[in-house]
């Protein structure tokens, strides 16, 4: 069965697959792509047959009356409609698992912008048009991009991704084979859009463990979100020990169910902090005044992955909830939601 993937991929010039979707996206193309041919044949096949067996051989003769049958009409229907079902079952599938990451994957914060990718890791180090991750290990990307629309897109690990400003969106993958796979902006995003590229670096677990001990910011990501808090005023209402105020608290926030105003629930990841930062009105937390102010285009993105790695340190389960002492001010116009 390998080698009918791989001559599949020679024909249609993939490069090989890198990531633990690639092979299932490749196989489910690969479906797509014969039983559209098998029945483009079958359909070009019966026109000529057609032509051939009852074309007409003289002069006003009638062309034969032909009629499927109610069982073969039945089966035509019947098949086409279960296989487009069966692809749509296959590909949501895949989506759900390229847009879900397991809960011990790593999270890694990118900021697009013309004309370059900008990655930043949970323990504070930075890099840009480089993405360095470790081989077998889940990653999950929370993405948003500064300008205008980028798409980041890995041919080898079959992700493809559109990256909207104003909004984080999130993706997830899994390397199966150390090396170096190319990054390209799949959106036409401005005059140098065809430079906006990158790769990704994927080390073997030895390599990347002596990659990532290596000038590592003190503190990481979650010491630079307690300055964020402090220098844009987040402890004003919102505390870091659980403690009520204007605001909900930051300890045990992070993956928890927060029921909101009008009733609904949603979990608090990545993306719902994100969003409530940039948008604190449209999700409100039960029982708190929608008072909070939008921080778009106050907050960098790097600000704002760094204030979620602080909120993530302070999840309850994770026994690293114990606290941390910042000062809390006294202001106005805050609260609502994270």
């Amino acid at each position: 069965m390998n080698e009918v993937l791989e001559l599949f991929r020679l024909l249609f010039n993939l490069p090989p697959g890198a990531s633990t979707v690639a092979d299932e996206i490749d196989w489910l193309h690969f479906s797509v792509i014969s039983v559209t041919m098998v029945m483009s044949a079958y359909v070009f096949g019966a026109v000529f047959w057609f032509t051939v067996r009852w074309h007409r051989k003289r002069a006003g003769q009638l062309t034969e009356r032909v009629e499927a049958t109610r069982l073969h009409e039945g089966l035509i229907i019947t098949g086409v409609l279960v296989t487009f079902v069966l692809w749509w079952v296959i590909g949501f599938r895949q989506y759900t698992k390229m847009t879900t990451a397991p809960p011990d994957a790593q999270t890694v914060y990118v900021d697009a912008k013309q004309w370059m990718w900008k990655f930043v890791y949970a323990d504070g180090r930075a890099e840009n048009d480089t993405l360095t991750v470790p081989v077998g290990k889940p990653i999950k990307l929370v993405m948003t991009s500064r300008d205008v629309i980028h798409s980041f897109y890995v041919p080898s690990f079959r992700l493809k991704q559109d990256v909207i400003p104003g909004r984080y969106v999130a993706l997830s993958f899994t390397a199966t084979k150390p090396g170096r796979y190319p990054i390209w902006c799949a959106e036409y995003c401005g005059v140098s859009h065809s430079n906006m590229h990158g790769e990704v670096v994927v080390l073997s677990a030895e390599d990347y463990a002596r990659w990532s001990q290596a000038t590592v910011p003190p503190g990481g990501l979650a010491a630079r979100g307690k300055e964020v808090a402090t220098k844009r005023q987040c402890v004003a209402c919102h505390t870091l020990d659980g403690q009520r105020h204007v605001g909900p608290s930051f300890r045990g926030l992070y993956g928890s169910q927060v029921v909101l105003s009008d009733g609904r629930h949603v979990l608090a990841d990545e993306a719902y902090l994100t969003r409530s930062m940039m948008e604190p009105n449209v999700e409100v937390v039960d029982g708190f005044k929608p008072v909070m102010p939008s921080y778009q285009g106050t907050l960098t993105p790097a600000e704002a992955g760094a204030l979620v790695e602080l909120i993530k340190s302070l999840r309850e389960e994770s026994g690293q909830a114990s606290g941390v002492a910042l000062p809390t001010l006294t202001i106005e116009g805050d609260g609502g939601a994270p």
